[in-house]
């Protein structure tokens, strides 16, 4: 029986999963991992065998047909396999080819009905099982599908941050929030892998960002690696040829392990406050959106823009509450009369226009 230590086993204690997003062919599948077992950090053999696809014309799977391929490379290179699940029939076709590791992709986890049938699926099985986390940057949602298959009675259970769908425009396919994968593991006792191909998107991102979750104390990496990878039938752009997936990991520094956990720490609590930080931003907007609206009133109703004694009395009042929170009267000063210097100049703007 491979025990999950084992598969820790390389200089850096670290465990790699390396592979193609998915299974194309037999060609493909052997000759990538006929590369990749002459790389010491690679542990295990990903390959996508069902892909969940927005769209419904494009590549999804080879299915069954490419587990056998898989089980062919795993009895050829010695390499362990990895693949992702989604419904209790792929669990049976996967544990038929002896795959030794499942995982349960972002689009599965966002949906508590498939995570409990999966964990039906597997109760009583002494199988590892890694979950990515759910598309949406939700820690409970996360929290819940660990909390499923530990009631299933599964304790081979590791995460996988894959990043996180995000709003704003940003150089990643998938926003990292790391302070999300860093308060996971701080409540719960599992291994944390990293996917950087699925957080970066793009090639050129991987060796920074792997950098990045290495010094935040990261327990591995997944990342996708194809024979040929600008011929990949899926996710052709972040993946890269075996000799790259060698470059890239010689080229990262490892650091003691007590420098990531304080690393780690630091993100977490940065991380709160750029949450902080965003919801401040979204209450300063929606602050200069009303003393418009007043602004506009006043200019109609032919009101003066400044009205000092409501001012002082705001002010005061202001203080006086954040004393209460501990803060200093002279903080509160500073920032709301910056606030109240912005909606003024945002009135008289309005009180100028014709």
């Amino acid at each position: 029986m491979i025990t999950m230590h084992s598969w820790f086993a390389n200089p850096q204690n670290l465990l790699v999963i390396a592979g193609p997003c998915s299974v194309e062919s037999e060609d493909q599948i052997m000759s990538t991992a006929r590369a990749l077992v002459q790389i010491p950090e690679v542990s295990l053999l990903r390959g996508g065998i069902w892909k969940p696809r927005t769209r419904p014309d494009a590549f999804e799977g080879r299915g069954e047909e490419g587990l056998a391929w898989l089980r062919q490379a795993k009895h050829e290179t010695g390499l362990p396999t990895a693949t992702e699940v989604a419904t209790p029939a792929h669990v049976e076709l996967a544990l038929k080819y002896d795959v030794d590791v499942l995982w349960l992709g972002a689009r599965t986890v966002v949906n508590p009905f498939s995570v409990q049938q999966l964990a039906d699926a597997l109760k009583g099985i002494d199988i590892p099982v890694f979950i990515k986390n759910p598309v949406s940057p939700d820690l409970n949602l996360w929290l819940g599908a660990f909390e499923r298959f530990q009631k299933a009675g599964l304790t081979k259970l590791a995460a996988i941050h894959r990043g996180f769908s995000y709003y704003k425009e940003s150089p990643y396919r998938n926003f990292p929030m790391w302070e999300i994968p860093i308060e996971l593991t701080q409540r719960l006792n599992v291994p944390l892998i990293t996917d950087v191909s699925h957080i970066c998107g793009n090639r050129d991102l991987l060796q920074a960002t792997a950098q990045k979750a290495l010094d935040l104390a990261t327990d591995g990496f997944m990342i996708e690696s194809h024979i040929h990878p600008d011929e990949a039938l899926t996710d052709a752009k972040q993946q890269i040829t075996p000799d790259a997936l060698k470059e890239l990991l010689s080229s990262l520094t490892f650091r003691a392990k007590k420098s990531g956990d304080v690393e780690r720490d630091l993100a977490g609590l940065r991380g709160e406050i750029d949450d902080i930080d965003a919801e401040l931003l979204q209450l300063l907007a929606r602050r200069m959106e009303v003393s418009a609206q007043i602004g506009a009133y006043k200019k109609r109703n032919n009101v003066t823009v400044v009205q000092m004694d409501r001012w002082k009395k705001i002010l005061s009042d202001h203080q006086a509450t954040g004393e209460d929170l501990g803060l200093s009267p002279d903080l509160i000063a500073e920032v709301f009369e910056a606030i109240h210097q912005a909606s003024i100049r945002r009135q008289s703007e309005i009180m100028d226009e014709n």
